[in-house]
């Protein structure tokens, strides 16, 4: 069992976590969950022993082994592979020791315990880990300095999971990873025996992997049995207690002020009217539940265009003369809502360029509606956005020569208003500064949105209502994603980009990951 007990955390002035308490019941896979600032990452940093806090305990099984995975990615010559082997440091210590130790009893036990551990099965275990996040043999062996951040952060959870802990603590574990890696890291942590708790806004991730939701919010923490759409249900429920007990309690507090106003002078009811004051000074009150105004997406609609938007006729695109894909074969339609699939480095992101203009067909021809516009959302854009800058500012610069309440109109739709569209960008958190790169790409209305992982800041309401405002937006979208919900919300249509082509995916979402567990090739295209 790992006890929270009143756990108190004060950060630059700010309480964050106050008094929490929760029990976690052992072996069992815990989702936690809360809007962005509500202090995870801080109770993820506690637990791992990283942060004291300044009241009260974590109680863990005496001798547990803790993984928390490092917020700095390895880097240095060493290959994925021999990285994430050397992350079992007994059995890095123990092979080492039987190479040089001379002493036929301790050589004894070295190897008996070698066996125990099953370190001669631990090379194929590393080699599945890495390859079931997206390495192939020949990158495996390649050096860690030969890798972009986000590969180097998968190289970090590959460690971190062939550690095997005890207790297992990933946060948002899937922001490097594709649909792919992330369908495999599913089934992974399903068959993991010990103790994991996830922070994750990711809700088909959430319900396919974890036995309860422990959910964080002002500063307290209540624990909800089942996945993430049980964890919905149960709060909806509670929020109706919450509001029905509200609004008794108002209609309690309104009689008792309205007797002690009426009989607090009269002498004969003076003694009852203090009775009843005292009563209503020891009310506690019941919290209101808030509509938070920063859940807005508004994706301005475009004005009609005579389809097909895009057509591309055995095109190519690529860098410095070399082809990423090739016999592009594609049509864009005006209403049409499509997921581009495939893992990281196949060529999504290059589809996506060439699909907003950014890149030219080296071969074959692309025909677009005269007066298309699109809208290209990336996380670069989100953190080349000037820090010093607010989000009028921002917005200002870009819609020259518009007025002021066209400029906050804009920022308004993604719920940057008041405040917050006048706080510098460095003091934003991710996810509001996502909100203003969305912000910034659709203030002319594109009759085209390419959405380029554009939940990695948002919390699991905020990703929701985004599916929400993507379903009423009447243009054209394209999506990459490696939120499942997401995918299978906001699209109907499937595109695998693989092996240098793109082509349409014959089946629905679950057909894609059954293909992608069975590792199956090409064929599930056509």
């Amino acid at each position: 069992m790992l006890n929270l007990t009143d756990i108190t955390v004060r950060l630059g002035g700010r309480t964050i976590l106050d008094g929490a308490t929760a029990a976690l019941p052992p072996g069992s896979c815990i989702g936690l969950i809360g809007r962005n600032g509500a202090g995870k990452s801080t109770l993820m940093r506690v637990i791992a022993g990283q942060l004291e806090p300044d009241g009260g305990s974590v109680d863990k099984p005496r001798g547990a082994r803790v993984g928390y995975i490092a917020q700095e990615a390895p880097s240095g010559r060493a290959s994925p592979f021999d990285t994430v082997l050397a992350a079992d440091t007994e059995r890095t210590r123990l092979m080492a020791e039987s190479e040089t130790e001379t002493d036929p009893d301790r050589l004894g036990d070295v190897y008996e315990r070698l066996i125990a551990i099953d370190a001669y099965t631990a090379p194929s275990r590393a080699a599945r880990i890495l390859l079931g996040l997206g390495f192939d043999e020949a990158a495996q062996a390649r050096p860690l300095d030969s890798f972009s951040g986000g590969w180097k952060m998968r190289v970090a959870l590959a460690a971190l999971l062939f550690s095997e802990p005890d207790l297992l603590l990933l946060d948002e574990p899937s922001n490097h990873l594709d649909l792919e890696a992330v369908m495999w890291l599913e089934d992974f942590l399903k068959a993991y025996r010990a103790t994991v708790v996830i922070v994750s806004h990711e809700r088909d991730f959430l319900n396919n992997v974890v036995d309860c939701i422990l959910h964080l919010q002002g500063g307290k923490m209540t624990l909800y049995a089942g996945g993430y759409d049980a964890f919905e249900r149960q709060r909806a429920e509670r929020m109706a207690q919450l509001a029905a007990a509200k609004a008794s309690q108002d209609a309690q507090r309104a009689r008792l002020q309205d007797y002690i106003a009426r009989n607090s002078a009269r002498a004969s009811t003076a003694k009852q009217a203090q009775s009843r004051a005292k009563m209503l000074a020891r009310m506690q009150p019941i919290a209101e539940l808030a509509n938070d105004p920063s859940l807005s997406f508004d994706f301005p609609n475009p004005k009609e265009l005579r389809p097909p938007l895009i057509t591309m006729e055995n095109a190519s695109v690529g860098y410095d003369g070399a082809p990423v894909l090739s016999r592009l074969n594609l049509r864009l339609d005006t209403d049409d809502r499509v997921a581009l699939l495939g893992r990281n480095g196949n060529g999504k992101t290059t589809l996506a360029r060439l699909l907003a203009g950014q890149l030219q067909p080296m071969e074959g021809a692309i025909a677009k509606s005269g007066k298309l516009t699109a809208g290209y959302f990336t996380q670069y854009q989100v953190e080349e956005l000037d820090p010093a800058d607010t989000p009028v500012e921002h917005m200002t610069r870009t819609m020259k020569g518009a007025p002021q309440g066209a400029v906050r109109a804009q920022l308004g739709r993604f719920g940057l208003s008041g405040d917050k569209a006048t706080t510098r960008v460095g003091r934003l958190s991710g996810g509001e500064r996502a909100r203003l790169a969305l912000a910034l790409i659709t203030r002319e209305a594109p009759h085209l949105l390419i959405l380029d992982e554009p939940t990695n800041h948002l919390d699991v309401d905020a990703r929701e209502a985004l599916v929400q405002a993507l379903n009423d937006y009447t243009g054209a979208v394209v999506l990459v994603s490696h939120d499942r919900h997401m995918v299978e919300t906001a699209v109907d249509r499937l595109v695998l980009v693989d092996g240098g082509r793109a082509r349409e995916f014959d089946g629905s979402l679950d057909d894609y990951y059954a293909f992608i567990l069975k590792g199956e090739g090409a064929a599930a295209a056509r």
